[in-house]
């Protein structure tokens, strides 16, 4: 395998997966996988025909193990000279997109691994799999897997999670509010599927305007989000795809989106 191969990026349908494809490393993150991860959320945002991105892990045996502790030194290194972290730009990407994404969890789910499960929209996991934050039995700290993990977890169960660096699995995952659904994994692909088309027949215009919203709001008061969206809906009703949509619900057809 070479260094190219790190992450396969393909368009299936109206998705765009992206998958680490490092099954031999448990998915580990190093540079290449995370600037494979960071074009294929560009290429899919570039693309109007696609809908919805797919991030997953090869394999059965994990979504993604974290940092490559292979070489520790080069895990943890960092360039002093630039103001940001290769991986802290990539949760930043992945917050600035409109375009919405769901992680395929089809296995362990560790470390960075987290911070990548935290940055999608939605998450679909196999019932096995197990999930941590083991950082501190290496002596660091999840740290910007933290920035995302605090906006979804109870701030008790992260403090256990973080400070302990114990396991936990999927249904504990999902009861926390980090998975959408967990099946077995032999109905992993159909759930998934299903969740896609759930997404794909519905306004593109509206899903993108949306998800900027959302983001826009997420630390504004109340007056000022409640502000906010008043002009969004506004704009958002101007738009041709919510032109379209008031007139197929008029005439009880199914609407064909422009996008636009």
């Amino acid at each position: 395998m070479t260094d190219t191969d790190s992450v396969v990026c393909e368009k299936r349908g109206q998705a765009y997966w992206i998958t680490i494809n490092r099954p031999d490393k448990r998915n580990a993150l190093n540079g290449e996988v995370i600037a494979g991860i960071a074009r294929g959320y560009r290429t899919a945002h570039d693309d109007r025909d696609v809908r919805v991105i797919v991030l997953t892990g090869a394999g059965d045996k994990a979504f993604c193990a974290g940092a490559d502790l292979q070489n520790s030194g080069a895990a943890f290194a960092m360039d002093f000279a630039k103001p940001n972290v290769d991986y802290a730009d990539l949760l930043r990407l992945s917050q600035n997109a409109t375009k919405p994404a769901i992680a395929r969890v089809g296995g362990v789910c560790m470390a960075g691994g987290m911070g990548l499960l935290c940055m999608t929209d939605m998450a679909v996991s196999a019932d096995h799999v197990i999930f941590g934050l083991p950082e501190v039995k290496v002596g660091v700290f999840p740290m910007q897997v933290m920035a995302l993990l605090q906006g979804i977890a109870p701030r008790r169960l992260i403090s256990e999670w973080a400070l302990t660096g114990e396991p936990f699995d999927a249904r504990t995952a999902q009861a926390a509010g980090l998975l959408n659904y967990v099946v077995p994994s032999a109905e992993l692909d159909a759930k998934l599927d299903w969740l896609i088309s759930r997404i794909v027949d519905k306004s593109p215009t509206a899903i993108r305007r949306g998800k900027y919203a959302m983001r826009a709001i997420a630390s504004m008061s109340f007056d000022e989000s409640i502000a906010y969206t008043e002009s969004q809906i506004a704009l958002l009703a101007m738009t041709e795809d919510a032109k379209e949509g008031l007139k197929a619900f008029g005439e009880k057809r199914r609407p064909s989106w422009p996008g636009k």
